[in-house]
């Protein structure tokens, strides 16, 4: 334990014990209260199982985790309190997640032990619809200052792993995330609406995004912009996308780089995707020094993305342009650099804009996209109308003002890049590696 061992507040002296079985939510909320009322410092969970109901920190406290300590979150309901916060985008009464504050200032959660969500309980009432308020998450703060997320490893959340909102001033660093690759909405690190992220040396094994970036939806009152956020040092394993921004981006998602990371598995590599009636811009993005491996398609860009409420409607799928208003997303200014990408299924990359709002300002440098031999047809993105691909190359559709620089295709069917409807789009150096059918490296189609 750190320098402050001596004066924490150990949840054993306020009766807690830690056999697995005895409920200690009481016993750790005093622990808060009298860490909180004595100014701050350290709750101090030491060595055992801890049951616990929702932990609800409050201003200048750490949840310190010793190591071999393990927080075992309940599965009863009844251990949520319900209140006011977001669900996928929208506020609304959600069960109070595992650890949770709001309108905090300098709160932290720390140590080498582990959060440990019971997410199985919380999977099975989610697939037969029996929850009466969304899930818990496993981390979650709310409108808080001066937040800190460090070492401890984090297993079986019952919905979103990490979710940061309306936060400023996050850090999150050195912790380990492990949700089985088939359980649902298990999103490893998802800031959402909040400004000044850092993310960096944590491992991500989930059953969704491993990390997204997020900034509400159309159906919430406010609009907070999701800015400055860094991610590095991260490896990602398993999960639906590497790196994700979007699809809730009402609010903009704006000023993100992410560099130095490892995705094997992710099915997506770097996502971004929106549609119609979400409005919000994603700008001002750098992607750099990444290693993809058996990923479906390693750049998507998507402004026909259908999940969620309302994405089977006309308007969104409609390939027709329709009159450019609030409601319109726009995505600029997002530019990839030194990426090795191997054992792609689906296509190399996948950009399309809309008629009305092309996908704009995009460069593509030291890129290299070898298609796995053995690749099965997959969908690059979710959008309608659209075929399953396979071992195809960059697809890009309403787009301006794209560079590829240095890009190599290798393993590929068809032609290393297909452009439709596309204005100012320029390749440097290009080149193909062992194509499987002969043509055109570039083929280029307006309406």
């Amino acid at each position: 334990m750190e320098a402050t061992a001596a004066h924490a507040f150990n949840i054993q002296s306020f009766g807690a014990k830690g056999d697995g079985q005895t409920l200690n939510t009481e016993a750790i909320a005093r622990a808060v209260e009298a860490c909180a009322q004595a100014g701050g410092g350290t709750v101090y969970v030491p060595a055992g199982r801890f049951l616990t109901g929702a932990i609800i920190l409050k201003s200048n406290v750490t949840l310190y985790l010793e190591a071999g300590a393990v927080l075992l979150f309940s599965t009863s309901p009844d251990d949520y309190p319900v209140v006011h916060s977001r669900w996928e985008g929208v506020n609304r009464e959600v069960y109070a997640s595992c650890i949770y504050g709001e309108d905090l200032e300098n709160v932290s959660v720390k140590g080498e032990g582990t959060l440990n969500g019971n997410g199985a309980f919380w999977w099975e009432l989610f697939s037969k619809k029996e929850n009466k308020y969304p899930r818990p998450k496993l981390v979650s703060f709310d409108r808080c200052r001066r937040v800190l997320i460090s070492g401890v490893k984090m297993v079986d959340s019952p919905s979103w792993t990490v979710n940061p909102i309306r936060c400023e001033d996050v850090t999150v660093h050195n912790i380990s995330i492990l949700n089985p690759s088939n359980s649902p909405n298990t999103d490893g690190i998802d800031p959402e609406s909040c400004r000044n992220v850092r993310i960096s040396d944590c491992h991500i094994d989930v059953g969704d995004d491993c990390i997204a970036v997020k900034s509400g939806t159309e159906d919430s009152p406010e609009r907070v912009p999701c800015e400055n956020i860094t991610i590095t040092n991260c490896t990602m394993i398993h999960g639906h996308g590497g790196v994700v921004l979007g699809s809730e981006m009402s609010g903009d998602i704006r000023n993100v780089t992410v560099s130095n990371c490892v995705f094997e598995g992710t099915d997506r590599g770097i996502r971004l995707k929106s549609r119609r009636g979400r409005g919000g811009a994603v700008e001002d993005i750098r992607v750099n020094n990444i290693i993809m491996k058996n990923v479906i398609c390693p750049f998507i860009i998507n402004a026909y993305y259908f999940c969620g409420p309302r994405g089977k409607e006309k308007y969104v799928w409609d390939k027709a342009p329709y009159p450019v208003t609030e409601e319109t997303p726009s995505f600029r200014r997002i530019h990839f650099s030194n990426i090795t990408a191997r054992e792609v299924s689906a296509a190399a990359g996948f950009l399309y804009g809309l008629p009305e709002m092309y996908v704009e300002d995009i460069t593509f440098n030291d890129i290299a996209v070898a298609m796995a031999e053995d690749a099965e047809p997959g969908m690059p993105a979710m959008m309608s109308q659209l075929e399953p691909m396979k071992q195809r190359g960059f697809y890009c559709g309403n787009v301006r003002d794209v560079q590829f620089n240095r890009v190599t295709i290798s393993n590929h069917e068809g032609p290393a890049f297909y452009v439709e409807n596309g204005q100012g789009v320029e390749f440097h150096e290009c080149r193909v590696k062992q194509p499987k059918s002969n043509g055109p490296m570039v083929v280029e189609k307006n309406e």
